[in-house]
């Protein structure tokens, strides 16, 4: 299992669009992958739980990915957030 912190710094968050290509990325992977923010844990495969965190501009979440490729994961998604979903 392999987690990582990242502060979101994209202007809307992680809403809608950012959400949706965020989402696509997770599902990629064969790792389960999850979300956390504020002692919430969600499945990052699922925009409805994504978007159910009100992930905002300065928030701070941890990725969390578990199974074979799960560094791969980690690095990739965040990569997606620091990037401001531009990948």
């Amino acid at each position: 299992m392999i987690s990582c912190e990242v502060t979101v710094t994209n202007t809307v968050g992680l809403h809608a669009r950012p959400a949706t290509f965020f989402i696509q990325r997770a599902n990629s992977f064969k790792s389960s992958i999850w979300v956390e923010k504020d002692d919430r844990r969600v499945n990052a495969k699922s925009l409805l739980g994504v978007l159910s965190l009100g992930i905002v501009k300065g928030n701070t979440i941890t990725i969390i990915a578990d199974g074979a490729d799960d560094s791969e994961a980690v690095k990739t998604l965040v990569n997606v957030i620091e990037s401001d979903f531009t990948e």
